[in-house]
Parts: C-alpha cells; structure tokens; sequence
C-alpha cells in the first residue's frame, strides 16, 4: 500500500520549530492544565481498549448512540483512520469533498480508489448533485469535513441531510469529521445522529484546546465501530488513560464554560482578522471554525511564494493553499492567543507591503 507524503506536516516539519509564530496552527490555543485534575492514578491501559463502556455511553448520548456504537481514540486521525481501514479495500469506492484536510483524501486513495468533488470558490458551496454524479456502484463512502478546513465553511443542515439521504440511498457511509463544529455557536446536529449510514469523528484537539491529549472518537453504526475496534487492535491497542481521565472532565461540568471561552476568542480573532484582510484588500470566506483561507496579495506568483516570504522575512508560519489544491490561496490560523495573533498579522501586513520586491 502507497501512499503520498503529507504535504502539510512536512511543510510544518521544515518551517515551524524555528518560526517565532505559528499563523497556521488549525486549533484554539491550548488550555492551561491547571484547571483540571491530572492525576489519572496508574497509568495502565484502558480496559476495554475501545475506552471506558461508562464513559463510551454519555458520549454516545450526543449522538442517540450506545457505547458499543463509540469507539475512542488517539485523536481523530486515528479515528478517521480507522473508519477507512473498515469500510474500504481494493475495488472500494470513495467520494471526498474537497479541498480538505489531506489524510481523510489520501489514506482512503491509498485503499481503495477516490474521486474528489471540489468546493468552489468563493462560497465553498457544497454541490450535492456533483457528489450523486461521482457515485458509483462500488461506492462505500462519502466524507466531509464540517465546518471545513481549510476554507471555515460550514455547510447548512439541509445541505448535509440531502448528502446523508444520497449516501444512504446507495447503501454508502457519510462520514463526517467534526473536530470544528462545537465552535459555532449554533452547532448543527452531528452526522451520527442522522440514520444508520451516518459516521461522525471528532476530537477534544480543535474546539476544546487539548490537542496534548490525543483524544477523539468516533460515533457511527455498531457494525461499523466494532470493525473499528478490531483493527485498533494494531494501532493505539487503547486510547490514552491520562487523556480519557482529563477528557471525563473536559466533556463534564466544564464544558460549557470551555466552550464559551473558545467560542469568545475565535470570535474576537475572526473581528481582527476580518479588518486586516479588508485593509490588505483580500478576499475570504468568513469562516466558522479558526481557520480562513485567504486570497494571495498582488506582488506574488502563488501562495508557495508568498508564504516562503512571510517565514523566511518575518518568521511567521502560514500554510500555502497549493497542500489544499489551491494555489491562490493561503491558510490562516487564528485560535492562537489575541496578541500573538496581532504580532503575526503585523509582520505579515509587512511582507504585503513590500509586495514580493
């Protein structure tokens, strides 16, 4: 089985660890341990190692799910994975909405074969009649990712319901990954929830700002989840228990505030990086979510180029839109903390200002 280099990460790889700032950081910043309890008592495996059944049924609840229908895991990478390595194999067919995040494309084209529908610029509109047309016979899965990354659209209930219906309608899987969907303020109801051929996977890493944690989920048939579970057999063999004890509480009687603190400060970023990108004369989709995708100033070939030019000139990480499959666009992250957001922003409006000279 081949598969392709993570563009993304490797750009990562070469760039962040020495940048003073991380402009393209997908997730809200990191909540400081203090506020939980994080004494786990032995650190043993979790047994079972799909995670803890009590704790798998209120998760569950989320979804109208039983625990057996819930299966933790290292993050929603491994979630995602999982899914994959269930319902495709060579001769499998799947459907992928894109641009996205690359591992939910490229773990599934390395399975099975893939056809990508594209979300168009500048709406990002989700085109449910250009999904039926890429389905197949052979069609076992349609993913998403809602609120998208790395546009921040977030496609409306209808819209997702008419996917679930045309999935269902041929006996294919609609999983959507939904690490961003608990920072909108009105979260439209999760994918799991919507019928027997519905799969959600998410995280406590984007909304919740635990990404240390490597905790996520996924929610879906029961069929489904236990194929899941006998292949994290060979990957994790259980979830994390420091994660799933501090994960207990973060999903406890601390949510709520978590989520009202997170939702405040994407909102106060969104504010700030609205008004730069008026004032540089750019163009976006004004996302849900912390992340935007974000038009390449006059002055420079590409989003390669120019993002080349904000780390190399400034030390500031962006993410060129070319990973994305978009070259005229550049990813910006914005959950970090308000001030390092303004420092980054202002060295970037310099890099603008020169115009690539």
């Amino acid at each position: 089985m081949d598969i392709e280099p993570f563009g993304l990460e490797r750009w990562f790889g070469q760039y962040e660890h020495g940048a003073d700032i991380m402009l393209a950081e997908s997730g809200i910043r990191p909540l400081e341990p203090s506020r939980f309890d994080t004494d786990p008592g032995t650190l043993n495996y979790v047994i079972p190692t799909d995670g803890d059944p009590e704790f798998r049924a209120e998760v569950g609840e989320r979804y109208g799910r039983g625990a057996d229908e819930v299966c933790f895991t290292c993050g929603t990478q491994e979630a995602n994975l999982l899914v994959f390595l269930s319902l495709l194999d060579e001769g499998d067919h799947a459907v992928v909405v894109t641009p996205t995040y690359q591992a939910l494309r490229s773990v599934p084209e390395a399975v099975g074969e893939v056809s990508t529908v594209s979300l168009e610029p500048p709406e990002w509109e989700l085109d449910v009649d250009a999904v039926a047309d890429a389905m197949r016979e052979e069609t076992r899965l349609v993913v998403l990712n809602n609120p998208n990354n790395p546009t921040g659209r977030y496609h409306d209930e209808a819209r997702v319901r008419e996917l679930y219906d045309l999935a269902a309608e041929h006996e294919a899987y609609l999983l959507c990954d939904e690490v961003y969907r608990l920072l909108a303020e009105d979260p439209l109801p999760p994918v799991a929830s919507m019928g027997e051929w519905g799969i959600s996977t998410t995280s406590l890493t984007k909304a919740y700002g635990l990404a240390g944690l490597r905790f996520g989920w996924i929610a879906g048939p029961e069929d489904v989840v236990q194929q899941a579970v006998e292949w994290k057999d060979y990957t994790t063999i259980s979830p994390p228990i420091f994660g799933q004890h501090v994960a207990r509480q973060a999903l406890g009687e601390q949510e709520a505030e978590i989520l009202a603190e997170n939702r405040e400060l994407a909102q106060t970023n969104r504010d700030i990086v609205r008004e730069f990108v008026v004032e540089h004369d750019l163009d976006w989709y004004d996302p849900v979510g912390v992340n935007g995708f974000v038009s390449v100033p006059e002055g420079f070939a590409d989003a390669r180029e120019f993002c080349v030019a904000v780390v190399e000139e400034e030390s500031v990480v962006l993410a060129p839109g070319d990973l994305f499959g978009f070259d005229g666009y550049w990813r910006l992250g914005f959950g970090l903390p308000t001030d390092e957001l303004e420092e980054g922003l202002d060295r970037v409006s310099r890099v603008i200002e020169h115009g690539g000279d």
